[in-house]
């Protein structure tokens, strides 16, 4: 159909009207009529966009097209598979279905070295005659197939080992660039092979969002797209900005006679294809090509090590056929590995625990020391402005062992001036506190990030040590709408946990019967787990035995700072420092919350003498007629010390009923004796101490 007749049978085509009626003045023959309309106007909006890239309306214009569309479909009962709507995720899985592949996906023999890709010219030459070569961008990112049966998007599956891969046909759904139905004159029966990726744009940009939200941010895109792709979750997949290139045709019910005229028919389906693409007549212009690739690379807003050289013809490719692992008629020539020079892309700023703000360098990932890394510490303000760095500027990255990397000196301006570090928070909007050469947020545990930092300290080791409860937990109970504060963790039930992905009847015992556990807490453990900055736990157990009791404390610290001068460990900076946590509105507010559940318990100054001098106790597990805090509390007024993890250093882990698998492997693996309750019990009797 001409594209006036289009125009004229779709009004949703060229300056489409948004002024829809109410949805529920519409009848259901009415509503599938506007749905036939709107699905084949966003699947054109879409191709012109991820296609053509030559949209013809507004984004906001295409956004009012598509959520009509999805109100449509929901009001009167039309969903389809292969609806354009099908990109917002469906429902998550349970794992993937593993499925064979319709034609093997082999790896592609490569070299960096110009001699290789001439042994392999003059083998071609040799075996088949002269041919011409397609050239490409060898593309590093994640290999799909997608299958498509009379026009309809069938299955899309990983490469996996080349004979068979994980089915995540509902993932691909959600990536724009992937159509749900193919249009023109296209095959019954079509195999693409793709490649998925992140554009690296929009990977600065989400990791940007993970370090501001607290989160480690991935090592570069291709980790990205992997472990996008992988997700159970399509609404997860349908949130991050994934692309596709298609490149090649694995199988197809009419096959073109040359790789060239398949490429070329791809964009009539609506397959989108890379517009760096050559045909070249020898080995020359390929190895040409390739150079020239080269001093492109960074201005490719997709990341490539490399160009892949194919043989054009068809006919000549079976002539050469395969071996186990590689296709015979390509070759990828690959280019030597970025080493520690690259450009800073952005600066996100990450917020700790503490409130400290720490801005990251997000770089064009690069290699250093045989590790891909794209983001480097760029320390504080003053280093900043010391080096001069800056957005745009080219760098010198350097790292030591296996910390984060850091940014050593400024190759190359591509800046004016150095980095400021923003006057507010970019989490909560607070306003930053400089102190010499840090900055703060003062949004203290009313800002999400120190919030999240907080729960996980809250959780950890120096704190109530909540098995089960680790960073990874936390980010997921987080994200899932269920902890908003610290108190939050009293308020979880079976089924919260249950309903989520990992999480089964079991471990969701386990961690309620942990924080039950934790309503009664040593003062100590309690003080040091608020995660006060410069108060850790031999800070806290001397604040415990000076004051006794938390309000004592708190009334102390509010307004008596110079009392807690006087206690041991505390000098005037960390008096200050706790006075300034309590006096903080947004932190009195969360400890308030925190008091409705928990009560710490006070502080019996007399201790019971030194029988256990010298020995170091962890516990895991419930214990019978006294909780696992009063144990440590028992075993420390001995003399002993009680601590939240198992080292060398630890001479016994007293396990009770559920104990925690990783601190019992964490004993065997430090030869650490395991003490049954009975066995812990005796072990105090034979010193004279009662646990009761």
């Amino acid at each position: 159909m001409p594209a006036a007749d289009e125009d004229e049978a779709n009004p949703y085509l060229r300056e489409p009207p948004t002024d829809f009626e109410p949805v529920e003045d519409l009848s259901e023959d009415e509503a599938r009529e506007q749905v036939t309309l709107l699905r084949e106007a966003v699947r054109e909006h879409d191709r012109r966009y991820y296609v053509e890239n030559d949209p013809i309306i507004g984004d906001r214009t295409y956004d009012d097209l598509f959520s009509r569309l999805r109100d449509l479909e929901e009001a009167f009962g039309l969903d389809h598979p292969d609806s354009p709507t099908r990109r917002v995720g469906g429902e998550p899985i349970e794992a993937f279905d593993t499925v064979e592949h319709v034609a093997p996906m082999l790896s592609i023999e490569g070299s960096g070295e110009e001699g290789d890709i001439r042994e392999f010219d003059e083998r071609v030459r040799r075996e088949v005659g002269d041919v011409d070569y397609v050239c490409e961008p060898k593309f590093d990112g994640v290999s799909m197939e997608v299958v498509y049966e009379d026009g309809r998007l069938e299955r899309a599956v990983t490469r996996g080992d080349g004979r068979e891969g994980d089915d995540v046909t509902e993932n691909a759904r959600t990536i724009g660039s992937v159509p749900q139905r193919l249009r023109g004159d296209h095959p019954e029966f079509l195999a693409v092979r793709g490649e998925v990726y992140m554009p690296k744009d929009a990977f600065q940009a989400y990791n940007r969002e993970r370090i501001e939200r607290g989160e480690d941010p991935f090592a570069n895109p291709r980790n990205a797209t992997a472990g996008t792709i992988r997700q159970l979750d399509p609404t997860v997949v349908a949130e991050r900005p994934l692309a596709v290139f298609y490149f090649d045709v694995l199988e197809a019910s009419d096959l073109a006679d040359s790789h060239r005229d398949e490429l070329e028919r791809f964009p009539d389906y609506g397959l989108r294809t890379n517009d760096r693409v050559e045909v070249v007549g020898d080995i020359e212009d390929a190895i040409d090509y390739r150079d020239r690739m080269l001093e492109a690379r960074e201005e490719l807003d997709y990341e490539i090590d490399g160009v892949v050289i194919k043989v054009d013809d068809r006919a000549a490719r079976e002539e050469l056929g395969r071996t186990a692992r590689h296709d015979r008629w390509a070759f990828a020539y690959k280019f030597p590995a970025r080493a520690e020079v690259t450009t800073i892309a952005d600066v996100a700023v990450q917020v700790g625990r503490t409130g400290r703000l720490t801005p990251v360098a997000l770089l064009e990932p690069v290699d250093v020391g045989g590790v891909t890394v794209s983001r480097a510490s760029l320390h504080n303000p003053e280093e900043i402005a010391e080096k001069n760095v800056n957005i745009g500027d080219t760098v010198r990255v350097q790292r030591a062992g296996d910390v984060i990397p850091y940014v050593e000196e400024v190759l190359e301006k591509g800046s004016e001036g150095h980095y400021e570090l923003p006057d507010r928070c970019p989490v909560c909007d607070s306003p930053v506190e400089r102190d010499g050469p840090m900055a703060f947020c003062t949004g203290g545990l009313g800002c999400d990030a120190q919030l999240r930092r907080s729960i996980e300290y809250y959780a950890g080791d120096d704190g109530l040590d909540l098995e089960g409860l680790g960073e990874k937990s936390v980010r997921q109970l987080v994200d899932a709408g269920l902890l908003e504060s610290v108190a939050d963790l009293y308020a979880l039930d079976q089924a919260d946990l249950t309903d989520l992905e990992g999480w089964g009847e079991q471990s969701a015992e386990n961690l309620l019967a942990e924080i039950a556990a934790s309503r009664e807490p040593p003062l100590s453990d309690f003080v040091s787990a608020l995660g006060i900055p410069l108060v850790g736990p031999a800070t806290a157990r001397e604040l415990a035995r000076e004051f006794g009791t938390f309000a004592a404390l708190r009334e102390a610290a509010e307004s008596e700072p110079e009392r807690l001068e006087g206690v041991d460990d505390v000098g005037e900076t960390v008096a200050e420092t706790v006075h300034d946590f309590f006096t903080s509105e947004a932190n009195a507010a969360v400890v308030d919350t925190v008091l409705d559940h928990v009560s710490p318990q006070e502080v019996d100054v007399e201790t019971g003498g030194d029988e256990l001098a010298g020995l170091t106790f962890v516990f895991t597990g419930s214990l019978e007629g006294v909780t696992r805090d009063e144990a440590q509390a028992t075993v420390e007024a001995h003399g002993a010390n009680a601590t939240g993890s198992v080292s060398g250093n630890t001479d016994y882990l007293v396990a009770g009923e559920n104990p925690g698998a990783t601190k019992q492997g964490d004993a065997r693996d430090n030869d650490v004796p395991i003490l049954e309750e009975g066995e812990f019990r005796d072990l105090l009797a034979e010193r004279g101490i009662d646990l009761e």
